[in-house]
Order: C-alpha cells, then structure tokens, then sequence
C-alpha cells in the first residue's frame, strides 16, 4: 500500500501484494482453533456485522467496507472509487467538509481511507466509549453525502498530484501500472486503482452522485469492529445508527472476463532514474473463491519459490551471485483471477538475460520434478511460525477478516487458515505449478536503467 496525503491509501500497487500478506499474518495456533473468533450478526436493512473481541485496552477499530472498488467503474471513467473515497471527507447536510476527521481527532482517535480494486474501505481508531460517535458519523455520509461541487474540483487537483507523487514519481509503480494491462488484457484489473489521468479529469460529478446511489448502501457494506467490546454491543449500537438506513440490497458485480492466456507478453520500459534493472514475471491464477485448494497450494507455491533464503529463486539467483534479490508473490484473495508474480533484480555487471534465463531453469525444473517433501514441510513451518502474535494487532483482525468478506469469502476462510495450510501436500503444490506456471501464458517485463536490454 502507499500513503500520500492524510486521506488516501491505495491498494493493489502492485496489486494483490497487501492482500497477499493478510492471511500469513493471520494464523494461530493450535490450527483447530479459529483464528480470530469473529462473532457475525445482520441488520434488517441488509448490512453485514462482524466483531472480534479484543480485551486488552478500552479501544476499538472500527471499519466499513464497501462490495466496490476500482473494477466496478464504468468503462472511461477510471479512478472514480478512489475519487469518490476522497469526497466522502467532504461534508454531509450534518457534518461539515473535514468535520468528521476533526472530531475523530478531537477525541483522541485516527481514521482513513482505502480504495483496491474489489473493495472501499474506511476506518477508525477510538476509545470504547467513542464507538457510537464513529457509527453515527459513518451512518450519516453512508446515506447524506452532499458531493457538493465546490469540493469536487478542488479534490480532483489533490488527487492528480497524488497521482504524481506515488505513480509517476516511482518507477517501479509506473512500470507496474504498464505490465498489468498485458496480463489483463480485457479485464478492469488491469487498470491502475488510482485512474488513468486523462480520465480522471474527465469525471462528472453526475457519475460520482450516481456511483455512491449505487454502491454505498447497507446491503453492499460491511461493517468490522474489533476491540473491547461484545457482539451484543456492538449489534445494539449497529440498530441505533445503520439500522436507521432504508434497506437495500446487494450489487451484482458484472465485470468483463479474461480469455484464455494464449502467447508470452513482454514489455522492456526505460526510465533515467533507475540504476540497476529490475525483472517482473506474472501468470494468470485462480483466486480462493473460485479455486480454494488450489489458492492455498499457490500461497505455499510462493512461499517455496521467493520467500527468503531458503526459497529456490534465492538459492539459484541470489546466493550464486547473479542477483540482489528474488521473491515471488500471489494474492488470492480477490473477486476475480488474479496474479502470480516472480521478481528479480540482477546484480550490477550482470547481464539481465542471464538472471531471466536461471529464474526460468527454476520454474522448469519445478514443473519437471515436482515440489519436495522437505521444502514444503518448510514452508508451511515458516508460514504459520508466530503468527499466534497477530491478535496483538488491533487492526489486524478487522482488515484481514473485512478483505475476505469484501471479496465474498466465508469467514471460515480467514478462521481456519491454519488447518487449511498445514494440510497441503507437495502433490498438490506441483499440480498448482503445472497449471499456472505456463511458460507459454507468461507475463515478462524489464525495467530498465535506458532502452536497451541484452
């Protein structure tokens, strides 16, 4: 994630990467025990309550996430969830422009934003007792945002510099931003959460009103609380505040699809600022949704190929001398296939075509021998190792749990993440290599210190 403003985190730069952290993060042990222990409940007018009790201080994080983000837009009109995620600081008929942060503060609490591509989500950081000031506050810009347009234009200056400063102004965002068009290649993933900029001068504030009618109901939204509180609390406070909403239901989301992968991609970008290249290779992959044994034996797939100095893209790039570094990443949870990534960087002298050549010996000798006993043993011992301390995470929890529903996974995805993990086998790591590490379905892409590669 990347932070510029006070107001805006965007997700999915690069895409997936928070959301495939989420659930190593999330484990506990012993594995037969639920994670998290979330309570969940429903209101009449359709939103969505979980709470996970916290005991240890007299606070509480309190989210909302919304079934949308920056896939849901209208073709033409990228960056509108993001845009829209800025204006909801901009004032209802009852809380002033910057009011709700202001009395956030006033309290002694924190809140912010988020916008990815599946989902929207906001949050807050407050004593126990404050918790209803939050609900009341978020109630109210859930149904009576004003999106008054002498607020629009200005916002829309912040979010173009912001656009500036964490695209533009990094290379590996922007080289990022030129790949996933090629692995997407009609899908809306493979455009950038924060919007095309000529797109993004483009939005009407007649699109912004008709995106939140649309979107921001209680039967599209989520709410998370974790902390000192109980689920009986939290409901009660929940009727007295969401309650009062007017029903409504579920958005289906309708989203053009992937065709097959058919071909490799490549796309070699030049920028003056970097010093040394950079490799990204990415493959299509099935999420938990779709595939769920298979998304787990991708999440041990990747952590035995780039996981450090034990994975097998260290061991043959890094530790012979070709690179600085090496990784591999997949992020399942989402709505839709998302991506495998492998990434390298050579080390200066070092030809790129000799490291993209020995990270290829690495995915084939994979696919022709299988994964082993020992190294997935390993993976799995390394995945869940510590994370008994993620309950200490006040945020934790909430995100975690508030990301899989988002995406509509069930809660036992995220609860018995554990038991899931230590019972993939090293045949079904192989066969998960085998039907998404095609070589003739890959994604290859060079950032470059000028045009030239070898």
């Amino acid at each position: 994630m990347s932070e510029l403003d006070r107001r805006s985190v965007i997700a999915g730069l690069p895409a997936a990467a928070a959301l495939a952290a989420a659930p190593r993060l999330a484990a506990a042990a012993p594995a037969a025990q639920p994670v998290f222990g979330a309570e969940t409940f429903a209101l009449a007018n359709g939103l969505t309550g979980v709470v996970i009790p916290m005991r240890r201080a007299p606070v509480v994080a309190h989210m909302v996430w919304y079934r949308v983000g920056a896939a849901d837009e209208p073709p033409g009109l990228s960056g509108m969830a993001h845009f829209l995620e800025h204006l909801m600081f901009k004032g209802t008929p009852n809380v002033g422009p910057g009011e709700f942060s202001r009395r956030v503060a006033h309290e002694g609490g924190r809140d912010n934003a988020f916008t990815g591509h599946d989902y929207t989500g906001y949050f807050q950081q407050v004593a126990a007792d404050r918790l209803e000031l939050v609900m009341r506050l978020e109630a109210d810009r859930m149904a009576n945002l004003l999106l008054d347009p002498k607020d629009i234009e200005p916002e829309r200056l912040v979010i173009l510099e912001e656009r500036r400063q964490v695209i533009e102004n990094v290379p590996m965002r922007r080289f990022r931003e030129r790949l996933a068009p090629l692995l997407f290649v009609n899908h809306p993933y493979g455009r950038p959460v924060i919007g095309w900029e000529h797109e993004i001068r483009a939005i009407p504030r007649e699109a912004l009103v008709a995106f939140h009618e649309r979107y921001y109901g209680p039967g599209n939204a989520i709410l998370v609380v974790q902390g000192d509180v109980t689920t009986d609390q939290v409901r009660r406070l929940a009727e007295a505040t969401y309650g009062r909403l007017p029903r409504t239901g579920r958005v289906e989301r309708r989203r053009p699809q992937e065709p097959p992968a058919a071909g490799e991609r490549r796309l070699a970008l030049a920028d003056p600022r970097v010093r040394e290249p950079q490799m990204a290779r990415l493959f299509l992959a099935p999420t938990a949704r779709q595939a769920p044994d298979e998304a787990d034996a991708l999440e041990v797939l990747a952590h035995v190929l780039g996981s450090g100095p034990t994975s097998r893209l260290w061991r043959a790039l890094v530790d012979s001398g070709l690179a600085a570094s090496a990784s591999a990443a997949y992020g399942g949870e989402s709505v839709d296939p998302t991506e495998f990534a492998l990434y390298a960087s050579p080390r200066p002298g070092v030809e790129p075509a000799r490291v993209e050549a020995a990270l290829g010996e690495v995915l084939a000798r994979l696919l022709e021998e299988g994964a082993g006993e020992e190294e997935v043993s390993r993976a799995i011992r390394q995945m869940t190792a510590g994370a008994v301390f993620a309950r200490d995470s006040l945020m934790g929890g909430a995100r975690t749990v508030g990301a899989a529903l988002a995406v509509d996974l069930p809660l036992a995805h995220v609860e018995h993440w554990p038991a899931r993990i230590a019972a993939v086998t090293p045949a079904r790591v192989t066969e998960a290599a085998r039907q998404v590490l095609r070589p003739d379905a890959a994604v290859t892409g060079w950032l470059m210190p000028d045009g030239n590669r070898s």
